[in-house]
């Protein structure tokens, strides 16, 4: 949805902080009337110190010396009223105030410094999370796609959830999984998954294949890195999908990755029935099987990784995936994924306890009868 032109737009950070300063000006005005009301014996000038205090919640160094200064200023105006500024009592109360000021000013530089540093490594590391995970095409030939990933990591994009999409001689291949762990430590273990898959999947094989492609990557590299006290520890989930252009199927083949929900018109959910071989990286000589099913005009394919449907609300309870997407099986890719974020986030009281993937897939057009059958899957069986 393009966004409303005209009225009135988000204020700008500059806004915010400028209607904020009045705070602290206000504060040392009143401070002052208040003090110059009262008897003589009553020192309110130490408060004071309370604007600058403040000031650096929302303001540069700048500010909050301007915001100081105008203290100071109000403390000298006070003493002079009160008997005058060569006073002792009010000689210490602006010594104390100015030197109060001064290291409010040095807390206000060293807090900006470490904004900018942080903004800095947060760029980096979103840089490097983008060209780590390749956002999906909104569209491939017949297909439409969405999809949506929340890391359980504060900060991060990506985690040890994955996803990738490539084009493979007139079809469409798919990669959804998930690494043992969570957030960023996952990431170096998401990286090696999808580098594999992506020097594969544009080669015409087939998906069982690019399984021990995959199973031999992931084994490889836990033979490098594991500790032994993380034997066998280092694993992977995998679900493989290629949905031809022309042909209205799906073929899959799951490594130890849950089944996708099939959405169809009409409030139709249902799941496929896989045959899933052991998660990447378990055993080196598995045999992977290829499942294949009907995937018609009008229907729309969900993957999801176990972070979704493990999130659990305040009385333990899973995410009813099935259920509740049964809503939503006649809305856009689109639509049904901004649907189950909302609802997924409320359900587990805005923040998940694991790394979740989504990916809907909505087949467009397709001149062919339904199919569907599983089997083994051999090499003419991808032509």
């Amino acid at each position: 949805m393009a966004p409303r032109s005209g009225g009135a737009g988000p204020r700008q950070p500059w806004q915010s902080a400028h209607a904020l300063l009045v705070l602290p000006v206000a504060l040392i005005l009143v401070i002052t009337v208040v003090d110059l009301r009262t008897p003589s014996n009553v020192h309110l000038g130490p408060a004071l110190v309370i604007a600058p205090a403040l000031t650096p919640s929302f303001a540069g160094p700048r500010t909050t010396a301007g915001v100081g200064a105008l203290a100071v200023a109000a403390q000298v105006f006070i003493g002079i009223h009160h008997g005058g500024i060569g006073t002792s009592n009010h000689i210490v109360q602006i010594i104390t105030l100015t030197v109060l000021v001064v290291l409010t000013v040095l807390y206000s530089v060293l807090r900006e410094r470490r904004q900018a540093q942080l903004a800095q490594v947060r760029t980096v590391a979103e840089a490097a999370q983008h060209v780590l995970m390749w956002p999906l095409p909104e569209q491939i030939g017949p297909l439409r796609i969405a999809s949506l990933y929340l890391a359980a990591e504060d900060e991060a994009q990506i985690g040890g959830d994955l996803y990738a999409a490539t084009v493979s001689d007139g079809s469409v291949r798919l990669l959804i999984g998930d690494v043992r762990g969570k957030g960023l430590p996952a990431i170096g273990e998401a990286a090696l998954l999808l580098g594999s898959f992506r020097e594969s999947a544009h080669r015409h094989i087939p998906l069982a294949e690019l399984a021990n492609r995959l199973n031999q990557s992931v084994t490889r590299y836990a033979a490098d890195l594991e500790t032994p006290e993380e034997e066998g520890e280092r694993f992977a989930t995998a679900l493989l999908v290629e949905i031809p252009d022309r042909d209205p199927v799906t073929r899959m083949t799951s490594c130890g990755h849950p089944p996708p929900l099939l959405l169809s018109p009409g409030h139709a959910v249902t799941v496929p029935s896989l045959h899933p071989s052991p998660p990447l990286g378990v055993h080196g000589g598995t045999e992977h099987t290829l499942d294949v099913f009907s995937f018609e005009p009008g229907d729309t394919l969900l993957l999801y990784t176990d972070g979704v449907v493990e999130a659990r609300d305040e009385h333990g309870r899973f995410y009813p995936l099935a259920d509740r997407v049964a809503r939503w099986t006649d809305d856009s890719p689109e639509a049904l994924i901004h649907h189950l974020r909302r609802d997924l986030l409320a359900h587990a009281g805005g923040s998940l306890g694991d790394d979740a993937a989504l990916i809907a897939i909505h087949r467009t057009t397709s001149d062919r009868r339904r199919h569907h059958h599983h089997g083994r899957e051999d090499t003419t069986s991808q032509g």
